[in-house]
C-alpha cells in the first residue's frame, strides 16, 4: 500500500501539478532562486534543459521553507526543551491546541505536530532531480556534467538533511532513495534503524562531496549560505558523525569547516566585510560583536542581514513577505506572535548575581545572548523578532539595553500573515565548534592517575580554546574581566557539562537544543539530562514526567510517535509503533 505522505508527493500520474511550483523565490536579486514554474507541466515533455532542473532543485529549497516545514523544525527542536513556555498569543483566537499539548509533554499520536509529509515532499523531489537530471545533461549541451554532478550532490545534501531531522525526532523512519511520481507506484516500508539510516546518510555524503560547489562567485554571496556547498556537507558530516560516536571523523569535519571560514573571511577582507577580533575569538573568524563600549552588531549581522562570514547554511526568507516572495511565517507565528515564549528559567537568570540555570555565572550580567536571546525588558523573544539590540557598557557594566524594531505581521486580502524576513539558520560555525569541543570532551579519560591528567591536558585545553572563543565574543566588556577559567573545567565531567551549557546559551530558539539533550541520552544510554532539564521546565506535571521518561519506555519517549494517519495507510508504521505512545492515545498528564 503507497503511504500518505508518498501519495502526496507522487499526486499526478501524467501531470506534475507543481507541489514543485510554487513561486520559487528564496532570495531577493538571485536568478536561480526567482525561477516560477507554470501550474501544470507534462512530465514527459519538462524535463529536457537546465532550467528545468534549476527549476526542481528550488523547488526543493522551497518545499523546505514552507510553514509546515519550518513549524516543525521550530517545535521539534524547542517545544520540548526547557529554553520555552506556552505564549500569551495562543490564548487567541488562533490557539492551538496541539502545541499546547507538546508543551506539556501530552503528546499523543494524534498530534498534528507529529505529521512528517513535508519533509518527505522534499525527500521527493530531490530523489526526482536525482532520476531525471542525467537524461537532461544526455540531451542539453548546456547542461555540463560537471554541473550535473553539483546538482547531484546538493539535491542529495538536501534529501540527507531532511532524513537528519527525521530519524533525530523519530529514530526509526522509513528510507527510500526511489522517486515516486506516479500514483500506480506501490510500496510498503518498513521503518529502517536508526543508526542504519545514520550510515546511509553519511556514506551518501561522503561520496558526493567533492562534487560539490566550494564558492560561489562574489556577485551571488547569497549562494554561499542560502544553497548547499562543500562546506555545508562538511557541516553535515560533522554531526552525524557526532551523533555516530565517531569523534575523530567529527573533529575532522569540523576542522575542515573551521579552516574553510577562515579561508573565506581572508577572501572577503578587501570588500570590506566585517571581520572578527581575533584576540577575542582565539583566532576564530567570528562576526565581531564591539569592543568599544557598544556591542550588539553581531547579532545584526548573523540574525538580521544575513548571509554572515560565519553562516554556514540558512534557509534565506524575504521582506517583501506575502507578495511575490517567501516570507518567514513560522518565526513570525511561533516567536514574533507570542505562541511561544521565553522559559521561566531563561528570564529569570536575567536579574541573577548566582544560582544562574543557564547562563555563566562569572559572565554576570554582561553576556550579550541574555539580550540576544530574550528581549530582558519585555520577556518576549529578540531572536528572530527583533532586527537589531543595542548593549551599551562602563566598564565592566551594562548600562543601557535598546532593542531595534521587530518584524511586524501583515494583513493580506484580509487575511493575517506572521511573514517576517528573519533568514532561519541550520548551520554557524559556533555551532561546529561546540560540536568539536563535544567530541574532544567525549574523548577524555575520566580517570584520576597521572597518565589520565597527562593525556587529558592538551584535549582539555583545545576544547576550552573553543568553548571560551564562543563566550568571549558574547561578554560586552571592553576589558575582558568576566571570562571563563580552564580551571574551573579540568575534568570530563565538568568540561562535558560546560560544552552543553555554551551550546544552550549560544543556540537558544535555533531548533538545537532538544536535539543536543536526545544525543547525549542516546550516549549515555539513559535519560538522565532529559530529566534534568525537565526539571526547569513550566507547566509540567513532574511526577508524571518522571515516571513517563524514567519507566520501562522512557529510552522511546524522547521520541516522537508516528502520526495516526500515517500508521492508518501503512501498516508497517502501525506494527512499530512508539512504545511510550502505544496506546492509540498517548501519555495524558492529569
Amino acid at each position: 500500500m503507497i503511504t500518505k505522505y508518498i501519495k502526496k508527493a507522487a499526486k499526478g500520474v501524467t501531470y506534475m501539478l507543481l507541489y514543485f511550483s510554487t513561486p520559487l523565490l528564496l532570495i531577493s536579486c538571485s536568478d536561480f532562486l526567482e525561477i516560477k514554474s507554470t501550474s501544470e507541466i507534462v512530465l514527459e515533455d519538462f524535463w529536457n534543459e537546465k532550467a528545468d532542473v534549476d527549476n526542481i532543485v528550488a523547488g526543493c529549497y522551497s518545499r523546505l521553507q514552507s510553514d509546515d516545514v519550518m513549524c516543525r523544525m521550530i517545535v521539534w527542536g524547542e517545544a520540548r526543551s526547557e529554553n520555552v513556555k506556552n505564549g500569551s498569543g495562543n490564548d487567541g483566537a488562533d490557539y492551538d491546541g496541539n502545541l499546547e499539548n507538546v508543551l506539556k509533554e501530552n503528546i499523543t499520536f494524534k498530534n498534528t505536530y507529529a505529521t512528517w509529509d513535508g519533509f518527505y515532499t522534499v525527500i521527493n523531489r530531490c530523489n526526482t532531480v536525482l532520476k531525471y537530471a542525467p537524461g537532461v545533461a544526455e540531451s542539453d549541451p548546456g547542461y555540463t556534467q560537471s554541473e550535473l554532478r553539483a546538482t547531484r550532490a546538493e539535491v542529495s545534501a538536501l534529501r540527507d538533511l531532511c532524513y537528519f531531522y527525521l530519524i533525530r525526532t523519530f529514530r526509526d523512519v522509513p528510507y527510500s532513495t526511489e522517486a515516486y511520481t506516479d500514483d500506480n507506484q506501490f510500496m510498503t516500508l518498513e521503518p529502517m534503524d536508526f543508526y542504519q539510516v545514520l550510515d546511509k546518510l553519511i556514506a551518501d555524503l561522503e561520496s558526493i562531496q567533492d562534487d560539490a560547489i566550494g564558492r560561489y562567485p562574489e556577485n551571488k554571496k547569497e549562494y554561499q549560505t542560502g544553497r548547499i556547498t562543500k562546506c555545508a556537507i562538511w557541516a553535515m558530516l560533522c554531526e552525524m558523525y557526532l551523533w555516530k560516536g565517531d569523534y575523530d571523523n567529527c573533529i575532522k569535519y569540523a576542522d575542515l569547516v573551521i579552516e574553510d571560514k577562515k579561508a573565506l573571511t581572508i577572501e572577503r577582507r578587501s570588500d570590506g566585510a566585517s571581520q572578527s577580533n581575533s584576540n577575542r575569538t582565539n583566532g576564530f573568524p567570528l562576526v565581531n560583536n564591539g569592543t568599544s563600549g557598544s556591542f550588539g552588531t553581531a547579532f545584526g549581522q548573523i540574525f538580521a542581514t544575513g548571509n554572515s562570514q560565519e553562516t554556514i547554511f540558512e534557509l534565506v526568507f524575504d521582506s517583501d513577505a506575502g507578495n511575490s516572495r517567501v516570507g518567514n511565517s513560522a518565526c513570525g507565528r511561533l516567536y514574533g506572535r507570542d505562541f511561544l515564549s521565553p522559559a521561566t528559567c531563561v528570564t529569570d537568570d536575567v536579574g541573577k548575581e548566582s544560582d544562574r540555570v543557564i547562563y555563566a555565572e562569572r559572565n554576570k550580567k554582561v553576556d550579550a545572548r541574555i539580550y540576544w536571546n530574550t528581549n530582558s525588558n519585555k520577556n518576549t523573544f529578540c531572536k528572530y523578532v527583533h532586527r537589531t539590540v543595542g548593549i551599551e557598557t562602563s566598564g565592566t557594566t551594562v548600562t543601557t539595553i535598546s532593542y531595534g524594531s521587530t518584524y511586524n505581521y501583515e494583513k493580506k486580502n484580509n487575511a493575517d500573515h506572521y511573514y517576517n524576513s528573519s533568514n532561519w539558520i541550520i548551520y554557524r560555525l559556533t555551532d561546529i565548534m561546540l560540536l568539536k569541543a563535544e567530541a574532544i570532551s567525549q574523548k577524555l579519560s575520566d580517570g584520576a592517575e597521572q597518565a589520565d591528567i597527562d593525556y587529558n591536558k592538551p584535549l582539555l585545553a583545545e576544547a576550552f580554546n573553543l568553548v571560551n572563543a564562543v563566550n568571549k565574543r558574547s561578554v560586552c566588556q571592553q576589558t575582558l574581566t568576566d571570562t571563563l577559567r580552564a580551571i574551573d573545567y579540568n575534568t570530563k565531567d565538568r568540561m562535558q557539562k560546560l560544552v552543553m551549557q555554551e551550546r544552550q546559551r549560544e543556540l537558544m530558539y535555533e531548533g538545537k537544543r532538544w536535539y543536543d539533550l536526545v544525543r547525549q541520552c542516546m550516549r549515555e544510554d539513559n535519560t538522565q539530562a532529559v530529566l534534568d532539564a525537565m526539571g526547569n521546565r513550566d507547566g509540567i506535571n513532574s511526577q508524571y514526567v518522571k515516571n513517563f521518561f524514567s519507566g520501562s519506555v522512557g529510552k522511546y519517549a524522547i521520541f516522537w510517535p508516528y502520526y495516526i494517519e500515517e500508521t492508518k495507510v501503512s501498516p508497517p508504521l502501525a506494527n512499530h509503533q512508539n512504545p511510550a505512545f502505544g496506546s492509540g492515545e498517548g501519555n495524558i498528564s492529569k
